[in-house]
C-alpha cells in the first residue's frame, strides 16, 4: 500500500533563528500527533539542513533537500552533491520544481541527470512535473506532464522506479493562491498513475505515492487529500507557518 506524505518545501525563506524555531515547533507537534505511518518530509534552505537533520533523528519528520547537482564531488562552485546529502542523514531531494526549471533553465536532460545521481546514492527523487496556464487552457496539460516524464524518469528500470516519488503541480497555481480543484487534481494524478501502470506495471504505479502541489493549505488539503489518486501535498508557503502545516499533516 502506497504511503501518504506531507512534504514541506521551504524554498529561499527564513533566518537561522527563524528555521531553528520553526523546525523545533513543527517537531513537537509532530511528537503529539498520531501519524498513522504517513510521512512527512521538511525541505529547508541547504544552510539549515544539518540542523533540520539533528532534530529529526529524536523525531518524526525525515528531512529533503531543495535542490542538488549530479556530480559526488568537483569543480562546482556553490553546489551542493548527492554524496554530501547522503552522508547527512538527507532522504530526499525535490526534482525539476517548476522554479528550477524557470529560473534556472534546468532542462530534462539535467534533471534526468540528477535523478540518477540521487538514486545512485541511496537518495530518494521527489520529482515534480507539471503544466503552465497557457498549456492547460490550450488542452495541452496531459501531454505537457508526459512528456516531462518521459524525458527524466522513463529510462530508469523498474527498481530504481519504484523508488521515487512524484509532485504533480500545476505551475499556474504554485504562490498564486489559485489551486487546482479537486476533480483537476484527481484527474491528472490519475492519468500520471495510468502511465506509470503503462510502462512499468499496475503493482509499481499503484504503490508509487504522487503528491500535489500548488497552493494547497488547511483549508483546502482535505478535500484534495480525499482523492484516491492525491497521496498527500508537496507544500510551499504554507509550509513556512507550524500551525498550518500542522493542520496539512493532519488532512492525510
Amino acid at each position: 500500500m502506497r504511503k501518504k506524505i506531507v512534504a514541506g518545501n521551504w524554498k529561499m525563506n527564513k533566518t537561522f533563528e527563524e528555521a531553528e524555531e520553526l523546525i523545533t515547533e513543527i517537531a513537537d507537534g509532530l511528537d503529539e500527533m498520531d501519524l498513522n505511518g504517513h510521512g512527512v518530509i521538511l525541505c529547508p534552505p541547504a544552510l539549515y539542513i544539518e540542523m533540520a537533520t539533528d532534530v529529526a533523528e529524536e523525531s518524526l519528520f525525515e528531512v529533503g533537500a531543495q535542490n542538488v547537482y549530479p556530480a559526488d564531488s568537483g569543480a562546482f562552485t556553490g553546489e551542493i552533491s548527492p554524496l554530501m546529502l547522503k552522508k547527512l542523514n538527507v532522504g530526499y531531494c525535490i526534482v525539476g520544481h517548476s522554479e528550477r526549471r524557470k529560473y534556472f533553465q534546468e532542462d530534462a536532460l539535467f534533471l534526468k541527470q540528477k535523478v540518477d545521481a540521487l538514486l545512485r546514492n541511496g537518495v530518494i527523487p521527489i520529482f515534480c512535473c507539471g503544466e503552465t496556464l497557457p498549456e492547460r487552457e490550450a488542452g495541452n496539460h496531459f501531454r505537457i506532464v508526459e512528456d516531462q516524464l518521459i524525458a527524466s524518469l522513463f529510462h530508469l528500470d523498474a527498481a530504481d522506479f519504484s523508488k521515487i516519488i512524484i509532485a504533480y503541480e500545476p505551475v499556474w497555481a504554485i504562490g498564486t493562491g489559485v489551486n487546482a480543484t479537486k476533480e483537476q487534481a484527481q484527474e491528472m494524478h490519475a492519468f500520471i498513475r495510468e502511465r506509470i501502470s503503462g510502462k512499468y506495471g499496475v503493482a509499481i504505479a499503484q504503490d508509487l505515492t504522487i503528491l500535489y502541489g500548488g497552493s494547497c493549505n488547511a483549508k483546502n488539503a482535505a478535500e484534495l487529500f480525499s482523492q484516491p489518486d492525491v497521496d498527500g501535498g508537496l507544500i510551499g508557503g504554507a509550509s513556512l507557518k507550524t500551525e498550518e502545516f500542522l493542520q496539512i499533516v493532519a488532512s492525510l
